[in-house]
């Protein structure tokens, strides 16, 4: 006779509790004595799964938000060096973004040890500004390539809209078709920035406010040089024949910030790899249940996901390990989870999980 089974008797002795059953210990039956069917239980290897942030800016982020990697499970991580956000001066010399470059390389070791993850790096020429001289910068990516932390060039790719002065299509196709070529040359897979479509519910801020959680002068962005019914997938087009012309595989393409907008045309009728920026929906409305989709509709062979977190916006480090989580309450299967997150990134970048 249980312990439990001694306290009920004499309770219902007493009187006080009268009426409670032998088998359920609270004085009325609860909704666990109606439930039926298997009882569910995760596997355990879900939150043990290790993960690699396919895309960000670690190196601009604080300490803590670098352990929070690590405590999630981040593997290892591709941190990209390119963005003008981080450069002070615009238009951007070619020795600022040279300077983003030496600055990522510079760090990343103090990084690991201080982490336990393995950092990888991208560098690239990214179009959401013009830069000066250029050519200084291709000149000098040649030697770059040859640097151990270096597995991919970009993000790159063409910009509908720039930031405090246009750049020609021209300009910008001669700019991503260079990287394009150095990527070839090297055999190092490239990222693509791709333009997302503004989600249709976001709301519109009042003029010279900014976007909350986005510290970037908006008002500050220039006509746009690409134009027509949808810039954004229009761009995208534009890289891959880019691509083409430089004799870049598409296997060698990964198109990042993936969306509704692209992630069809991507997957079916290009063999690039395509990545989900999953640490702010707020801004491009991509979250887990599109990574499902995708899943559900193409398979996981060649899908990633990314948190792109870097310190000009409100983003979420947890985002991936989030996300995990989410696709397997969505119905996909542990199996293709893993490769998303872990398999299909070590085996584009190199990483040794």
């Amino acid at each position: 006779m249980t312990n439990f089974t001694r306290v009920a008797k004499f309770q219902a002795a007493d009187g006080r509790i009268s009426g409670m059953s032998e088998t359920h210990p609270t004085r009325r039956p609860t909704d666990e004595a109606h439930l039926t069917g298997d009882h569910f239980s995760p596997p355990p290897s879900l939150l043990n799964l290790p993960w690699i942030d396919s895309h960000n800016h670690a190196q601009t982020l604080s300490w803590e938000d670098r352990e929070e990697y690590a405590l999630t499970g981040c593997r290892g991580m591709i941190m990209v060096a390119s963005g003008y956000h981080w450069t002070p001066y615009k238009p951007v010399a070619a020795e600022d973004i040279r300077f983003l470059w030496d600055d990522i390389i510079n760090r990343r070791r103090t990084i690991e040890r201080n982490h336990f993850f393995d950092t990888k790096l991208a560098l690239g020429v990214h179009t959401g500004v013009p830069i000066e001289n250029p050519d200084v910068l291709f000149d000098a990516m040649d030697a770059y390539c040859g640097h151990e932390a270096v597995a991919a060039l970009g993000e790159t790719g063409i910009t509908p809209a720039q930031h405090v002065k246009q750049w020609g299509l021209d300009e910008q196709r001669a700019a991503v078709r260079t990287q394009m070529e150095l990527a070839d040359e090297h055999d190092l897979p490239l990222i693509l920035h791709t333009p997302n479509q503004r989600p249709a519910d976001r709301p519109t801020y009042r003029p010279g406010v900014g976007t909350p959680g986005y510290e970037k002068n908006t008002h500050l962005t220039q006509a746009p040089v690409l134009t027509g019914e949808n810039p954004a997938l229009k761009a995208v087009e534009i890289d891959i024949e880019l691509a083409a012309a430089a004799g870049l595989s598409e296997e060698q393409l990964v198109a990042s910030h993936a969306d509704s907008n692209n992630v069809a045309y991507l997957l079916e009728e290009t063999d690039c790899y395509v990545s989900f920026t999953l640490g702010y929906p707020w801004l491009t409305g991509v979250t887990a249940a599109d990574v499902a989709e995708a899943i559900e509709t193409y398979g996981s062979d060649r899908i990633l996901v990314e948190t792109d977190c870097a310190n000009v916006l409100k983003t979420d480090v947890r985002s991936v390990k989030r996300a995990i989580l989410e696709l397997y309450r969505l119905g996909i299967d542990e199996d293709a989870i893993r490769q998303v997150v872990l398999t299909n990134p070590s085996d584009v970048f190199g990483f040794a999980v």
